[in-house]
């Protein structure tokens, strides 16, 4: 069976509604919390391969509003003339990695969504 790993932040609500929903379907995963151990450019890199920048970015939130234009703009810009220059951003502001990320072997997906996040973990059992 493969682990199912939940990346995110501890005290970020959709984090805590992914892992209630997890924990009230009895499977098991592992947290892993950007606060604590930050993800590595390997991780980020294969989260832009797999979602692109547009969904992987929070530009929502208050570190992306807190964020220098130049530093928009790297985020803004060509993954593929940037990918350094984003990925170093992403290391040093993992808090606009939108959340949670939901890996389970080769499989990942991003956000909130109930069914797709149980139809996930019923792969793994199988």
């Amino acid at each position: 069976m493969m682990t199912i790993v939940v990346y995110g932040i501890s005290n970020c609500d959709t984090v805590k509604k992914t892992r209630l929903l997890l924990d009230s379907k009895k499977v098991s995963y592992q947290f892993h919390d950007f606060k604590k151990v930050a993800p590595t450019a390997a991780l980020i890199k294969s989260w832009l391969n797999d979602f692109g920048a547009d969904v992987l970015i929070n530009r929502r939130g208050t570190t992306w509003r807190n964020l220098n234009d130049s530093d928009k703009a790297i985020a803004d810009g060509d993954v593929k003339k940037n990918e350094h220059g984003l990925i170093k951003l992403l290391m040093d502001n993992y808090s606009m990695i939108k959340r949670p990320i939901i890996q389970s072997g080769n499989t990942a997906m991003i956000g909130f969504d109930e069914a797709k996040i149980l139809a996930l973990t019923k792969k793994q059992k199988n």
